[in-house]
């Protein structure tokens, strides 16, 4: 039996979650159910409140109003350092790596850190080290082992954007908050990505992906939510989605 086959359960679960800052309403009354390994793509105009669902999500912002739970626990309260702790992973926007430390030094840094760390965390490891073995795996698991010893800075868009995701398997995150992770990709890196995240995704792992390449959003994702001016505005197959006249017209016609 594959992880596709098993009884999902919800992996998030977010009831009236909302933010507002000052007098401005970021976010409002969002329902949404992801089941444990779904992939969930995320659309909507810019300033749509996309970036800041997956923050919420994440604990990098607090709402003001509503619930998050992972897998049945109630985590509204809690942080970005214990949800990473609980196997979240996030990725941004702009690539979040460190320049001067090699492709493998950046895996391994996150494979110790979901470790607990050590008192030789910043001491240079040798090939044996546990944390080296899982920063490795997790290199060939995208196709970067052959640039292991390369400086992080000095990797294309695309490889850095792979990096990224060998860092969230060598954390062992098992729900991934991806962030436009084609944004600023050459053309010919957005399928090799598409499938590395479709093969996370089939291993089990649970992903919420923000992403403005539609062709993208609909190759990965089994449901798509729509937001706009902080409301979610449809939430369905991607079918129903593209079909949706509201969805439609908040693009300003734009065919997705």
């Amino acid at each position: 039996m594959t992880a596709r086959d098993e009884p999902q359960a919800p992996a998030i679960t977010t009831r009236g979650l909302g933010l507002r800052v000052g007098g401005a309403e970021i976010l409002c009354d969002v329902d949404l159910v992801v089941p444990a390994g779904h992939c969930l793509g995320v659309i909507g105009p810019n300033g749509a409140g996309k970036s800041t669902l997956l923050n919420l999500l994440s604990g990098i912002l607090r709402p003001s109003a509503g619930t998050i739970e992972f897998a049945g626990d109630d985590v509204t309260a809690l942080g970005a350092v214990a949800r990473a702790r609980l196997g979240v992973g996030r990725t941004f926007q702009t690539s979040s790596l460190f320049g001067t430390l090699s492709v493998l030094e950046n895996a391994r840094l996150a494979a110790e850190a979901r470790r607990g760390g050590s008192r030789r965390f910043w001491h240079r490891p040798g090939p044996k080290d546990e944390a080296t073995r899982v920063a490795s795996d997790a290199l060939a698991a995208v196709g970067l082992e052959s640039l292991a010893r390369r400086p992080a800075g000095a990797l294309s868009h695309g490889d850095k954007r792979k990096l990224e995701l060998a860092i969230l398997i060598a954390s062992d995150a098992r729900t991934l908050l991806l962030d436009e992770p084609m944004a600023g990709v050459n053309t010919e890196d957005v399928g090799p990505l598409t499938d590395l995240i479709a093969g996370l995704s089939r291993e089990g792992r649970t992903v919420v992906l923000i992403e403005h390449h539609m062709s993208v959003v609909v190759g990965l994702a089994e449901t798509i939510a729509v937001l706009d001016s902080g409301r979610l505005l449809a939430h369905g197959t991607p079918d129903e989605v593209i079909a949706n006249d509201e969805v439609q017209r908040a693009y300003l016609g734009q065919p997705l």
